[in-house]
């Protein structure tokens, strides 16, 4: 009886077992049957021991796949991935995307890059979570370096010299380096971020400034200075009050944990009063040590010299109790402070070096950009071929510009380089926002009173990346609940025609500061219909943008090209200067005409806010000339300008108003 309870116990199992495994494959129900054959044949209390370890083997087996296929569940992804990398990874079909992304209410093909928002809604749809991972985050997987403390040496401070402008900080740096730097300032304004290395003391002990810009429109130049600062120097007039801008630096320099110490300068005019700034420091929880706070103090004037040897003996001893160090014996990492284009010398960055020591010939990654250092210089243009912790120099070999406050590193090989640029240089322009309708700043009021304008998509061209980075900062600001200002590119050098295709395939306003379109470029954009601005002084874009969101465009001045010219010979002539032999390529000159010198694209006079260049005088021959007319030639020099280079390019223009209409 017992043994045929255990033959129809064995039958019932197996029939049980082969309608489980069914659905599986017809291998594995002939496996099984034979399997079971085997027992029936077999029986007996082992064989049935057996068969229950394998149930508890098979049982351990699932759950574990189960776990593993929970943990799949979760993608991890950088943002910007196609529609057919996502479909990859979620192992679906691209169609299945695509479908979703309709249902979703967007509209993709297969190659589409799809942001963050859509790919966690998709992700969703079909059982996934989704984590995020920044590109630089994968990158830095690379290297992480932990240093032994034993390799840790002292190293010179990094100090930023922060405040309201006009209150002295130029004149500051200029006054510890004992250069003529202040008087060359446009408009009274540091229009480039700076880093200067000076000696202090029969010791020579070093000390590196970051010389920022003051006005609060350098927002994001400032906080870059304020990330890669050790020490601040909070400039503050003593015949003034504590301003916005010295505020929104004190704020910078206290979200970065950057330990302040105040300048109170201008001691030796009339109506100075260092006490009443101490109040109003006080009123702000902000005690110095003489009235019993932390924060050091020192009352100066920049411009006589007085007390700057004390400030620096305070700096230093700050210095001291920070207990700053780094290992110059690895591989360099710092950060960019500027980056522009030389056409004579190519990219030109910026660096300052905060860990290892930078050699000529390393190869590094800044950004989306990679190269080999060719050539290195100090601030007073002198080569080097070594720089160290705290040692700010000027790059050349990189493939592009970086923006200012962006991470380098050194890397091993130019390769392992070159492929972290390009996988950063891809995501960075995936950023590129999309867009609808071409669109010029005159119209943008009218649209906004017929309330069908969402939009506005500018492209911004500079001259140094420190100041596209802060007009992009200033103009996005200007966006409000009606009008989304997007910058969908912003970059460094002349206005080229890829920029005015990519302004007429997305609608937008191409704004050039201290820089101008090619002759190709402003072509296209009359045939394109492409609005180019340029200006010389930030403050004027970013008031002419909000003027147009406002819808409130006043009747304007607006300039109106009115030639092209030349320089193919210069002369210099004594008691008159330069005189340029040139060629009209475009338009009439006046001898009254508003003209600037172009030089790679570049306006290099004048320079300077508030000043107009002007013809000194107009000749054919030796003939004074009201005009010359396209295709002939003439002489020309300009007034307070003897720098005339063969190659230039005179722009003359006239200025003419423009009344604003709603039509």
């Amino acid at each position: 009886t017992g043994k045929s309870t255990g033959k129809s116990t064995g039958k019932s199992a197996g029939k049980s077992r082969r309608d489980e495994v069914k659905e599986v494959s017809k291998k594995e129900i002939d496996d099984k049957i034979k399997a079971t054959l085997a027992r029936l044949s077999g029986g007996g209390k082992k064989k049935r021991q057996k068969i229950r370890r394998d149930n508890r083997e098979d049982k351990r087996e699932k759950q574990e796949q189960e776990e593993l296929s929970n943990v799949e569940t979760t993608l991890k992804l950088t943002e910007f991935i196609s529609v057919s990398e996502l479909a990859s990874i979620m192992e679906v079909g691209v169609g299945d995307v695509i479908t979703t992304c309709m249902n979703l209410g967007v509209i993709v093909s297969i190659n589409q890059r799809l942001d963050a928002e859509i790919i966690e809604l998709v992700a969703e749809e079909f059982g996934h979570e989704v984590e995020f991972i920044n590109a630089d985050d994968q990158d830095d997987l690379i290297e992480e370096i932990v240093d032994d403390p034993t390799d840790l040496q002292d190293r010179a401070p990094i100090v930023t010299v922060m405040g309201h402008v006009d209150h002295g900080k130029t004149s500051l740096l200029d006054y510890i380096r004992n250069a003529s730097v202040a008087d060359g300032e446009a408009g009274g304004i540091t229009q480039h971020i700076g880093a200067y290395e000076v000696a202090i003391g029969p010791e020579k002990k070093r000390i590196t400034f970051l010389d920022t810009p003051g006005h609060e429109a350098f927002t994001a130049m400032r906080a870059r200075g304020a990330k890669v600062t050790d020490i601040a120097i909070i400039i503050i007039s003593a015949d003034d009050r504590i301003m916005p801008q010295t505020k929104e630096a004190i704020s910078h320099a206290q979200a970065a944990g950057v330990p302040m110490v105040f300048a109170i300068n201008k001691i030796d005019k009339d109506g100075a009063d260092p006490e009443r700034i101490k109040q109003e420091l006080a009123s702000m929880n902000l005690l110095v040590e003489a009235w019993g706070g932390e924060y050091q103090s020192q009352d100066i004037s920049a411009k006589k010299g007085l007390h700057i040897d004390d400030l620096l003996e305070k700096l230093l001893l700050q210095a001291e109790m920070l207990e700053l160090k780094a290992n110059p014996d690895r591989l360099a990492i710092g950060t960019v402070i500027e980056a522009s284009l030389d056409k004579g010398r190519g990219y030109v960055t910026k660096l300052l070096v905060q860990t290892g020591t930078l050699k000529v010939g390393d190869p590094l990654v800044a950004g989306g950009h990679s190269g080999k250092v060719k050539a290195m210089f100090n601030e007073k243009g002198k080569r080097v071929k070594l720089a160290g912790p705290s040692t700010p120099v000027l790059v050349l070999g990189l493939s592009g510009a970086p923006q200012a406050g962006e991470k380098f590193k050194v890397m091993e090989t130019e390769q392992e380089a070159r492929q972290i640029a390009t996988k950063r240089a891809q995501i960075e322009r995936e950023q590129s926002n999309r867009a609808s309708k071409r669109i010029s700043l005159d119209e943008i009021g009218r649209r906004l009173a017929l309330g069908t304008f969402k939009e506005l998509n500018i492209i911004i061209k500079g001259d140094v990346d420190g100041s596209v980075e802060a007009l992009a900062d200033s103009l996005i600001k200007q966006s409000h609940e009606t009008v989304q200002v997007n910058v969908i590119h912003k970059a460094v050098g002349q206005i080229v025609e890829s920029d005015i295709l990519l302004a007429s395939a997305s609608d937008a306003i191409v704004i050039g500061f201290q820089v101008r379109p090619s002759s190709g470029a402003r072509t296209l954009a009359e045939r394109e219909g492409v609005q180019i601005k340029t200006y010389s002084i930030i403050y004027e874009a970013i008031d002419e943008i909000k003027a147009a969101i406002e819808g409130m465009l006043e009747p304007t001045k607006e300039e109106r090209m009115t030639a092209m010219v030349e320089v193919r010979e210069t002369y210099k002539i004594s008691k008159v200067g330069t005189i340029a032999g040139c060629y009209v390529t475009e338009g009439t000159i006046n001898r009254n005409s508003h003209i600037r010198i172009i030089r790679d694209g570049i306006v290099v006079y004048p320079s300077k806010e508030g000043i107009v260049g002007e013809l000194a005088s107009l000749k054919r021959f030796k003939d004074d000339m009201k005009e010359v007319k396209f295709g002939f030639e003439c002489g020309l020099n300009i007034k307070n300008f003897n720098d005339i280079k063969v190659g230039d390019m005179i722009e003359a223009y006239e200025i003419i108003e423009i009344k604003q209409t709603l039509d």
